[in-house]
């Protein structure tokens, strides 16, 4: 991972001192991450009855998590591993980047609530840009990468259209690099991992990098956002 005075390590390390940190980073001065406006997909997966889950990675697992627990229609989002095997998903052995995972988020939703195609809607317009290949703005390595792990054909099926859609309609300046793979395991990251932005929002890397993305859901998605975040009990948590 590169270092940068916004890199995760380093405010990893500072994580200690996060109320101390309110006053050097107010809200006022979070960054304009640069979210896409951009058309929702033209096919969707039909609404059924029961929850719905899907893994998204598009880099720091803290940021896509933040997201998605403001989402509503969302009935849990875990941050976590996967693309590997349970064995190398630890943090500090995933960061190796040799691993194979991916620090993803499963998402679970009521398809009545919000649809697949609104999920990846928001992933692609809010949560990750899907045009960096093995990285998300500070944080390198193919664990940062943008993947969509599916749990269905009809999944599979939706995200490959909708991305030939935007590339079509060349909503981005670079083609969209985002791998759709079937989901083979979900690993839950460490207890400390889980909640992050809620806990820690005037930590350095959270207030650049991640805080944006949940103002730009609120004002490019009005109607899916949710003021109370939808909170992971750690208790219930497990590798």
């Amino acid at each position: 991972m590169r270092k940068s005075p916004f890199s995760r390590r380093s405010c990893l390390a500072a994580a200690i001192g996060a109320l101390a940190i309110a006053a050097i980073v107010p809200a006022a001065s979070y960054a304009a991450e640069g979210a896409v406006v951009i058309p929702p997909p033209k096919t969707d997966v039909p609404p059924s009855s029961g929850v719905q889950t899907v893994v998204l990675a598009g880099g720091c697992f803290w940021g896509v998590q933040g997201v998605f627990q403001h989402t509503a229609g969302v009935v849990s989002a875990v941050s976590g591993y996967a693309g590997g095997s349970k064995a190398t998903a630890q943090y500090e052995t995933v960061s190796t980047g040799t691993t194979g995972h991916a620090e993803s988020v499963q998402v679970k939703f009521d398809p009545n609530k919000i649809s697949y195609g609104k999920v990846l809607q928001i992933y692609f317009s809010v949560v990750t840009n899907p045009t960096e290949l093995n990285r998300q703005g500070p944080d390198t390595g193919t664990q940062y990468r943008s993947e969509i792990f599916t749990t269905s054909d009809a999944q599979a099926k939706v995200a490959k259209a909708y991305i030939a859609q935007l590339d079509a309609a060349k909503v981005y300046h670079r083609p969209i690099v985002t791998q759709i793979s079937a989901l083979q395991g979900f690993y839950p990251a460490e207890a400390y991992h889980q909640n992050y932005l809620t806990l820690h929002p005037y930590q350095p890397y959270i207030a650049y990098n991640d805080i944006p993305k949940v103002e730009n859901l609120k004002k490019l998605f009005a109607a899916n956002y949710q003021a109370k975040p939808t909170m992971v009990d750690t208790n219930k948590v497990t590798n």
